[in-house]
């Protein structure tokens, strides 16, 4: 054999080598979200649904011929200064995605480190997939390139939550309470305005904001709502700031009826009990029940594997959409694969969905949902194992939850 030829070979195997190494490099994404603290509870759950996602696209070949998807989680305390720790963490190992959703104020923090650490370290770019962080800003005044928001943001929500309220015209007080940090002040703006533009007659009777996760009892709360007279309650509260919200409302017996982002999230229905039936209406990004052949299989799968509520589709919306991206731009280069997000269409669980390409926010279907008694037929799946559960009375197309963006993004040249 000629010297040349055991040249070619080796070069040949060397080339080979390293194509089955590329094709076994491991996609690292960065979970920032509370792993401790008031919101543990929340963030492990996240952890879980991200898993399951991850493990279906990795069951079926990971993309790229091999590449499989690995979750790495770092425990923010919901928090924006420890997310950047986190994400400085994160960014030293070599992880190039990054995603979180519990706190619009860490998702703004997040976004604009990102920006800055991708201008001046274009070789080692970082994209962040936000999956629930829902402040309109996001998508709008402060939106960026590196960010894609898989949720609908806090106004489209409350479009429909709204427009829900303004038919029902038993609705005469209302009262608003959220938490005060940047999502829930802009659930207050949103629900004052569109109230005002859509049902002049009702009158808004309190507006409170109550720090976020320090709240340990919401009794002196709920004597201002119930001494306002208020006949409904709107509040964008998540995880224990709604539960204990909620269970003070049924130990003092408010009667208000509640309209809400996060009424789905754990413990919630087994904190109202009975109350909640006829009694709250949820916006959601989903629909649990009826579920189609599709959404019963996923669900049904992540309930027998975890035993505990399936209650958001971002996860897999996430993961999914990443995956078509990166088999897309045949590279796991962030920038590479945020211009093949832009504008991709996918047909999810509950119908399809659209990145929008001008300000990187997706549009879905949206749902009110209120409760009631599990049939086994309409309502398959019951929530905290209760025998009540989430019932889509109300299915919104994406088209029409659109709205217009302030957004002027600047792109990589």
């Amino acid at each position: 054999m000629t010297s040349g030829l055991v040249r070619a070979l080796a070069s040949a195997a060397l080339i080979g080598i390293a194509a089955k190494g590329i094709a076994a490099e491991t996609v690292r994404i960065a979970f920032i979200d509370p792993l401790s603290g008031p919101f543990a509870n929340v963030g492990e759950m996240e952890v879980r649904a991200f898993q399951y996602a991850i493990d279906l696209v990795n069951a079926r070949g990971g993309v790229l011929g091999g590449t499989k998807l690995e979750l790495v989680a770092f425990d923010n305390k919901a928090n924006p200064q420890d997310s950047l720790l986190a994400l400085k963490q994160a960014n030293d190992q070599g992880i190039r995605y990054v995603t979180q959703g519990n706190s619009s104020a860490v998702a703004l923090a997040l976004s604009d480190a990102i920006s800055k650490q991708n201008a001046r370290d274009p070789d080692r770019t970082m994209l962040y997939l936000n999956y629930a962080a829902v402040d309109p800003a996001l998508t709008n005044e402060r939106c960026s390139f590196w960010h894609f928001r898989f949720d609908a943001d806090a106004d489209m929500k409350m479009s429909a939550l709204t427009d829900t309220m303004a038919g029902n015209k038993n609705i005469k007080k209302v009262y608003l309470i959220n938490q005060d940090y940047s999502f829930g002040q802009a659930v207050a703006k949103a629900a004052r305005a569109m109230l005002t533009q859509k049902r002049p007659d009702i009158s808004i009777v309190g507006d409170d904001l109550h720090p976020l996760g320090k709240v340990k009892d919401f009794s002196p709360y709920i004597a201002k709502i119930r001494a306002s007279g208020a006949d409904s309650v709107i509040t964008g509260n998540w995880g224990n700031d709604f539960t204990l919200l909620v269970k003070a409302a049924r130990e003092t017996g408010l009667s208000a009826d509640w309209y809400s982002y996060y009424a789905g999230s754990p413990g919630m229905l087994t904190a109202l009990g009975d109350v909640a039936l006829g009694h709250i209406k949820n916006v959601h990004v989903y629909a649990v029940n009826p579920p189609n052949e599709r959404s019963a299989k996923y669900i049904g799968g992540y309930r027998d594997k975890y035993k505990e509520d399936y209650i958001q589709s971002q996860h897999g919306v996430v993961i999914e959409m990443l995956a078509l991206a990166i088999e897309r731009a045949r590279s796991t280069d962030p920038e590479k694969v945020a211009r093949a997000l832009e504008g991709m269409t996918y047909e999810y669980l509950f119908g399809a969905v659209q990145m929008r390409a001008d300000n990187h926010q997706l549009i879905q279907p949206l749902f009110i949902s209120s409760v009631a008694r599990v049939d086994g037929k309409e309502l398959k799946f019951d929530a905290d194992r209760t025998g009540m559960g989430w019932k889509a009375e109300r299915r919104i197309e994406g088209k029409d939850t659109v709205m217009p963006t302030t957004c002027k993004m600047e792109r990589p040249q």
